[in-house]
């Protein structure tokens, strides 16, 4: 897909702030449509097949939060949240319901560039390495990993036979350490394998999806089973079992 081909769609119902997003995007080459509720945006998001959306958490009709959760059933665009209240609770519910970003306002729009150049270098159906493909192209034996089941060009994940509902950079993150079971990732490594090479610093951003993901696979973070941290240093794979390592 050409830049120009990139179609956004700008949810936001403040003119002077939708306007300067709509500026911002067009200038990285972006298609934009602006939508002034929630519910005209998810209609464009779906219409439009939309690759990246920023959303603003106020909006007069719909939830920022009940927004997210209607596009992400819908589609895999990125998700910008932008919001006036800087409450860290904003963050964890914002990311856990599938958005990939989130910023405050007032915005950097050199900041908002960046990180939208970073989310569009990562592909939309990302593909770690790990797996065995065959060799007239079939598609890769799943991975295993104690009770877990991940077909990564499927971006499917099984935990004892049942699906997980993973959000994209969720499994991301997980395909990334099962890329490298053994090594120990730092939160910049991290960042940079999922986000881009560009993103920045934020650790935070990784700690809250790595937090969500731990949720989804009812790990208990004092005897992880699959994902456990390294305090001062980052994360790597658990063992896929209990074991009577704290």
């Amino acid at each position: 897909m050409s830049d120009l081909e990139r179609r956004a769609v700008v949810i936001e119902d403040d003119a002077d702030v939708r306007a300067l997003l709509t500026q911002l995007l067009q200038q990285a080459g972006f298609e934009v449509t602006e939508a002034e509720t929630g519910a005209a945006g998810v209609r464009a998001v779906r219409e439009l097949d939309a690759d990246l959306v920023t959303l603003d958490l106020n909006l007069p009709d719909l939830d920022g939060i009940e927004v997210c959760r209607r596009i992400r059933d819908i589609s895999e665009a990125y998700i910008v949240m932008l919001t006036g209240r800087p409450d860290e609770i904003d963050r964890l519910v914002g990311l856990e319901t599938g958005a990939d970003d989130y910023l405050t306002k007032p915005f950097s729009p050199r900041e908002l560039r960046a990180r939208v150049a970073a989310m569009m270098r990562r592909p939309r159906n990302r593909v770690a390495t790990g797996g065995t493909s065959t060799a007239n192209g079939d598609h890769a034996e799943p991975i295993r990993h104690g009770d877990l089941e991940v077909d990564i060009e499927g971006r499917i994940v099984l935990l004892s036979g049942k699906e997980l509902d993973l959000t994209r950079t969720e499994f991301d993150l997980l395909a990334t350490l099962l890329s490298g079971p053994r090594r120990v990732w730092p939160r910049e490594s991290l960042l940079r394998a999922v986000w881009g090479n560009d993103w920045g610093s934020d650790g935070h951003l990784v700690e809250v999806h790595m937090g969500n993901l731990r949720r989804k696979l009812g790990d208990d973070p004092r005897n992880a089973r699959y994902i456990r941290t390294v305090r001062g240093v980052g994360y790597r794979l658990g063992p896929g079992t209990v074991s009577e390592e704290a």
